[in-house]
């Protein structure tokens, strides 16, 4: 794994928007941050989803996403993109979603952190992008980031060090989930090796779980994410 660095550390409370003549809560609207702020089980302090059925909880307390990815959407959405464009808490350099592998454990700041997931995208990326389909786009792309759990509280900034600690054994990366999530959903053999990771969350593994039973057919009809 190349040297990791945080970019930018971005927070925000959920917003009302106006979206399908609807008034929506969304928390996708994030600002970067150079203070330390306190990293709970939760969410970092001064953070905060809008919809808490499916967004946030102990599985999804932080979304990264790789600014590698950032140069292919400003193409694609001819726009520059400021730091947290996709909602996350941590923008990163040098931790792309072929290196991470579910389970693996990084300290952050003070804190210590667990990768529990890919993130999953949802509407709130058309709302402030003005795409139906940006949630499809990113989810068929791979460019989807992915979910710290926290293992231990502490403070974190931009300018601390996240620093890999152990590497899980099984080395099921977040490229494998994404891809036997969204593309190869028919691949028993690797829906039963990602299963086979106990640190997956609880949301994925019902999921996968329900795909062995037969009982889950499209993905893109639970399209949802940390905000």
């Amino acid at each position: 794994m190349a040297s990791i660095k945080i970019l930018s550390l971005n927070v925000g409370m959920p917003k009302q928007i106006r979206f399908n003549q609807k008034d929506v809560a969304t928390g996708i609207f994030k600002s970067a941050t150079d203070e330390h702020l306190y990293l709970s089980y939760l969410n970092f302090e001064g953070d905060g989803q809008g919809d808490l059925v499916h967004h946030g909880g102990k599985e999804k307390a932080v979304c990264v996403y790789p600014y590698e990815h950032y140069s292919f959407w400003e193409n694609e959405l001819q726009r520059p993109l400021d730091y947290g464009a996709f909602g996350e808490n941590l923008t990163t350099k040098g931790l792309l979603e072929a290196d991470v592998c579910i389970g693996d454990v990084f300290k952050l700041g003070k804190a210590i952190v667990q990768v529990s997931q890919p993130r999953q995208p949802c509407y709130k990326l058309s709302i402030k992008y003005g795409v139906p389909d940006m949630p499809l786009k990113v989810q068929q792309t791979g460019y989807t980031g992915f979910y710290f759990r926290v293992l231990e509280e502490g403070v974190a900034s931009k300018a601390d060090e996240l620093s890999l600690l152990h590497r899980h054994p099984k080395a099921i990366t977040v490229s494998f989930a994404n891809r036997i999530m969204h593309q190869e959903k028919d691949h028993i053999e690797g829906i039963k090796q990602i299963l086979e990771v106990e640190e997956l969350s609880v949301s994925w593994r019902k999921t996968f779980l329900k795909r062995l039973a037969g009982t889950e057919t499209d993905s893109r009809e639970r399209l949802s994410g940390n905000l």
